[in-house]
C-alpha cells in the first residue's frame, strides 16, 4: 500500500501540526501561539489558519475569544477519520492504539462475515481470491500487509452496507501499521485462518463466515501479544 505525502505547504502544515498533537507535544488543553508557529513554519498567516481550519473540523483545536487557538480534549477528536487514524498510526507505536483497534474488529468483522456470507456478489468473490492469492505468494512484509488490507476491504466491501464500507477504511489505515508491528515476532501463517472465512462466505454460510472471522480475530490478538511481550524497548 503506497504510503501517503502530504501535498503543498497547505498539506504539510497540517501534518506537522496534528502530529505534535498526536505525539503530546501539544497536550490537551495547550494554546497554540499563531505568531511564533507562524514564524517557524514559514508560512503566511492565512495558510497557517487553513490548516488549522482542517484540524478544528475534525475536533482536535478549538478557538475561543480571550483563550486563542487550543488542543481539544481527545474524548473530542473524530477518532473515525480516515486522517485522524493515520496521523496517529504514523506518530504512536504504542500496543494500546492496536488493541483498540482489535476491539473494534471483534465487534465489526465477524458481523461483516456473516454479513457478506449472505450478500457477496461474484465480484466480491473474485476480490476476496485474489487478495487471498496474494497473501499466498507476496514475497516480502509490504506484499503481505497489502494483500491483508484488500482481504479485509473486500470483506467489508462485501456487506454491500454503506457505514461498514466507511469503517473499512479506518480498520485498513490500522490494520497496516499493526501488520508491520507484528511482523518482527514471526506471526502465524495468515492464510489457512483467511481462507476458512472466505471458504464459508463462498459456500453461502453465515455462521460458519462469523465462527472463522472470530476464529481470525483471536488469533490476530495472540499474535499481537506476542509482539508486544517480545518488541524492544
Amino acid at each position: 500500500m503506497p504510503q501517503h505525502r502530504p501535498r503543498g505547504i497547505h498539506g504539510q502544515t497540517v501534518e506537522i501540526l496534528a502530529s505534535r498533537i498526536l505525539s503530546n507535544e501539544y497536550p490537551e488543553g495547550a494554546t497554540l501561539d499563531l505568531p511564533t508557529l507562524r514564524a517557524e513554519l514559514d508560512v503566511s498567516l492565512t495558510a497557517l489558519r487553513e490548516a488549522l481550519k482542517v484540524l478544528s473540523a475534525k475536533g482536535m483545536i478549538d478557538a475561543r475569544q480571550k483563550r486563542g487557538t487550543f488542543v481539544q480534549r481527545r474524548s473530542s477528536w473524530n477518532m473515525l477519520d480516515a486522517d485522524v487514524m493515520r496521523w496517529h498510526t504514523a506518530v504512536s507505536s504504542d500496543p494500546g492504539l492496536f488493541d483498540q483497534l482489535t476491539e473494534v474488529r471483534a465487534v465489526v468483522e465477524p458481523a461483516a462475515a456473516r454479513l457478506a456470507a449472505e450478500r457477496a456478489t461474484p465480484s466480491d468473490l473474485e476480490a476476496l481470491t485474489s487478495a487471498l492469492e496474494s497473501m499466498a505468494t507476496a514475497a516480502g512484509v509490504d506484499a503481505a500487509v497489502t494483500a491483508d488490507v484488500m482481504f479485509h476491504r473486500a470483506l467489508l466491501a462485501a456487506t454491500h452496507n454503506d457505514f461498514l464500507g466507511q469503517i473499512a477504511q479506518i480498520i485498513a489505515i490500522g490494520l497496516e501499521e499493526r501488520d508491520k508491528f507484528v511482523h518482527h515476532a514471526n506471526p502465524s501463517d495468515p492464510v489457512p485462518s483467511h481462507r476458512a472465512v472466505l471458504d464459508a462466505v463462498t459456500a453461502r454460510d453465515p455462521l460458519a463466515a462469523e465462527a472463522a472471522m472470530r476464529a481470525l480475530v483471536d488469533q490476530s490478538i495472540a499474535d499481537l501479544k506476542n509482539a508486544s511481550d517480545s518488541h524492544p524497548e
